[in-house]
């Protein structure tokens, strides 16, 4: 329903209702003027493409407040969102004002502090879920964020460290040794470092060789920690080689608490797991002393991952093990290690090549020996 009237003051007032029946009005001096303006609101009811006036010149921390209060999130995610905007400054801007070109300017921003390529990313899109939500509230005609350039993220291939056999085995040798079983979980079983430090006894199942891994540790604050599900649903059963739950025995026999009423595998504050800042703090020191540098704890998931890769383990098992939550993000990450298509025929030839010509060389021993022998 739409209608325009001349007032006692002879201007023109526009009247329409839109589809949630919310009546919105605008004075003209002209008619014509008012008209064109109904014109355009009434389409853009009839086509999906309607927002309401008053509501675009909200801020966009104005938004996010209510809009954040309803999203069930973990919180960290709470955090990382509170962090993106914050750092985008837009949030005093109003939400109809921000434009592409406010965008463009903060991530050339972030660019050249320089913040790394993947947190660039990670904070514009928790700032573009912002828009996006506003775009279906019908408070913003468009996007803001669509379409901004991001800084190049580097391939996988050229950003991964994987540790060599020697550099794990260096760091095993030289970590303290409650915590050499700490490293063990991350190189031979692929845990995250907070699900590592989330372990209780009760979690391994030594008989069937399993662990059930059900939970994580996450860092709230400097001194802080908060226990909650893995992150993206990977709860999993890590199957764990024999060598490693001999090492969980020994680790749970000598250094568990026995009388604790959650026996966490590792200790941090008496009665609660290690801090992801202690973590760090045992990390550095056990590569000070195997002599090394530029290796994550995290760099060891990537090393068990190459070696079940190496050993022919197909993408659905490797996605298995580390808990991905689709095959994608594994071939996403680790494509690069799988052999190619050019790598399996020459490996196909190779293996031919030994079979035929060993089989040859055998046939020439065999007829040499029977010359030299008179038969």
């Amino acid at each position: 329903m739409a209608s325009i009237k001349k007032r006692p003051d002879g201007s023109w007032r526009a009247r329409y209702r839109d589809e949630q029946e919310r009546e919105h009005s605008k004075h003209f001096d002209r008619k014509v003027d008012g008209e064109k303006w109904l014109a355009a609101q009434t389409t853009a009811v009839a086509t999906g493409g309607h927002v309401v006036p008053r509501l675009s010149k909200i801020t966009v921390q104005s938004f996010y407040d209510d809009w954040s209060s309803r999203q069930v999130w973990a919180l960290g995610t709470r955090t990382a969102m509170d962090l993106a905007l914050r750092s985008s400054v837009l949030g005093n801007y109003q939400l109809g004002r921000v434009g592409h070109s406010h965008v463009e300017q903060w991530v050339k921003r972030m660019a050249d502090q320089p913040l790394a390529a993947g947190t660039i990313k990670t904070r514009y899109n928790n700032v573009r879920s912002i828009f996006r939500a506003a775009v279906r509230d019908r408070l913003i005609v468009r996007d803001p964020t669509e379409n901004v350039r991001l800084p190049r993220q580097r391939r996988p291939e050229a950003s991964m460290t994987i540790p060599t056999v020697e550099q794990v085995g260096a760091l095993l040798d030289t970590a303290d040794a409650p915590f050499r079983t700490f490293v063990a979980l991350c190189a031979f079983a692929g845990l995250r470092l907070g699900e590592t430090a989330a372990v209780q006894v009760t979690d391994i199942d030594f008989l069937r060789r399993k662990l059930n891994l059900t939970r994580q540790v996450q860092r709230v604050t400097a001194g802080e920690i908060e226990i909650k599900a893995p992150k993206y649903g990977s709860e999993r059963i890590v199957h764990l080689p024999d060598e490693l739950v001999a090492m969980l025995a020994h680790h749970v026999d000598t250094y568990t608490d026995k009388r604790a009423a959650q026996r966490w595998l590792f200790q941090g504050e008496p009665g609660y797991p290690p801090h992801q800042n202690t973590v760090g703090y045992w990390w550095r020191l056990t590569q000070k002393n195997a002599g090394l540098t530029g290796i994550r704890l995290h760099d060891l998931r990537h090393f068990y991952a190459s070696g079940l890769i190496a050993a022919g383990c197909d993408v659905v098992t490797v996605q298995r093990a580390l808990g991905h939550a689709a095959a994608t993000t594994t071939l996403r990450t680790y494509a690069h290690l799988w052999p190619t298509a050019e790598d399996r025929t020459r490996n196909a030839a190779s293996e031919l090549m030994r079979s035929a010509t060993s089989a040859k060389y055998s046939a020439d021993f065999l007829r040499t020996n029977h010359d030299q022998q008179g038969l």
